[in-house]
């Protein structure tokens, strides 16, 4: 019932004596007027508020963008890669043709120039034809043929165009007059006309539209490694036969 004192009207027997204190009244409460300025004033003070609190901003992880599927293995592999190729620069040489009796012989320049009579290749190819018993002056067939022909141009002067135009032009002299054996002296001479390379060295090769044929080192081959010179002169001997048969 939330009563704090409790004082009785009359006194009781046997009763303890009252405190003074609670007999007294209290006095009454005086409420004091509030001017209408100090009204206005509390309505103008902010009134305080309650600290907020700091917002921490988490970062969130960037929805990623969704990306094509990778193709599988299969479908990668069976698509064709499309590759440009790339152009074969024209071989580089100068030959020229000689006829030495019934022998006809196709010598790398070794320096581009025509042969002259005083050269130590031109020398060394006049012994080699008295070693062979074939006259030591060959005779010279034609211009020297040079490659590439253009030095400009969209003509295709690749390997094989140079092949082709070699054969073609050894063709047509053994037409006007045939030989019993092509020599092809140098690198150059083998590889595009007799369709080998330097493992042919001092071999007989057959050529379709050529005939018989022999791969020799070129000149200044022979002259800075002397040991080639024992090797050419074996196989020398053993096609030697041939055009001697055809000088008696």
């Amino acid at each position: 019932m939330q009563v704090v004192n409790w004082l009785p009207r009359t006194e009781l027997p046997f009763a303890a004596p009252s405190r003074p204190e609670l007999l007294e009244a209290p006095e009454p409460l005086v409420e004091t007027p509030i001017a209408p300025a100090q009204v206005a004033k509390a309505a103008a003070e902010p009134v305080a508020r309650p600290a907020e609190r700091i917002k921490v901003e988490v970062p969130r992880p960037t929805p990623s963008v969704a990306r094509p599927a990778s193709k599988p293995a299969e479908e990668v592999e069976d698509t064709p890669v499309v590759t440009k190729a790339r152009p074969v620069p024209p071989p580089r040489f100068a030959l020229q043709l000689l006829r030495a009796g019934r022998c006809l012989l196709l010598v790398e320049l070794p320096t581009g120039g025509a042969f002259q009579t005083r050269d130590p290749a031109y020398l060394l190819l006049k012994d080699m034809l008295r070693a062979a018993g074939l006259p030591d002056s060959p005779q010279i067939v034609g211009e020297p043929v040079r490659w590439p022909l253009l030095v400009r141009g969209t003509m295709d002067q690749g390997p094989e165009a140079a092949r082709d135009f070699v054969q073609g032009f050894l063709s047509a002299r053994l037409e006007d007059a045939p030989c019993v054996c092509l020599w092809l002296i140098g690198l150059p001479a083998v590889r595009f006309a007799g369709e080998a390379n330097a493992e042919a060295y001092n071999r007989e090769l057959q050529v379709e539209g050529l005939g018989s044929v022999w791969a020799l080192p070129g000149l200044e081959l022979l002259m800075e490694e002397p040991q080639r010179k024992a090797d050419a002169w074996q196989a020398m001997r053993r096609l030697m036969a041939r055009w001697k048969e055809s000088n008696e």
